[in-house]
């Protein structure tokens, strides 16, 4: 009865998870793309530190290149592990929803560490309303990944206990 509960928990939790990881995809993109764009506008006469990173941000602060770049790598494994991980849930089988419970907790560390860079670049200035969009989303999903990861395991646990133990004892 409990496996029912957490299995469509975390089918619900994976769904809300695949439709912002590409909503912070579809934003840190459009951020790298403008950047790309706009470069070679904003680094004529600018010294050389700057042309050490490959892609120069000219909107947001120091702390903007990082953040979109690790954002679009969490949106892209974020999409793909609730992908798999709704298809996983589906079956229902113990060992796949251990599988989609191990692909979250990597998910979750990679938000993690692009939710630090958000908050680093909230701390340091001001940034354009996009940039604050994709922070809040990158904010929000460190929560909800890892509530969705803990449904997953608390379904794994649940799908295990419940499995019957055929053969001879």
């Amino acid at each position: 009865m409990a496996y029912g509960g957490t299995k469509s928990m975390a089918s619900g939790l994976l769904f809300l998870n695949l439709i912002m990881y590409v909503v912070v995809a579809i934003i840190a993109g459009w951020a790298i793309n403008y950047s790309i764009d706009e470069s070679k506008n904003s680094l004529n006469g600018v010294s050389p530190p700057v042309r050490l990173f490959p892609i120069y941000f000219p909107i947001g602060n120091l702390a903007t290149g990082f953040f979109v770049i690790f954002a679009l790598i969490t949106g892209v494994v974020g999409i793909s592990t609730s992908l798999t991980g709704l298809r996983d849930v589906s079956q229902g089988y113990p060992a796949s929803m251990m599988s989609a419970a191990a692909s979250a907790i990597v998910t979750w560390t990679l938000t993690l560490l692009a939710m630090g860079l958000a908050c680093k670049e909230i701390s340091v200035s001001g940034r354009p309303a996009s940039l604050r969009t994709l922070e809040a989303f990158t904010i929000i999903l460190a929560g909800t990944q890892l509530l969705g990861a803990v449904s997953l395991h608390a379904g794994a646990h649940a799908a295990i206990l419940e499995t019957p133990i055929g053969g001879r004892v």
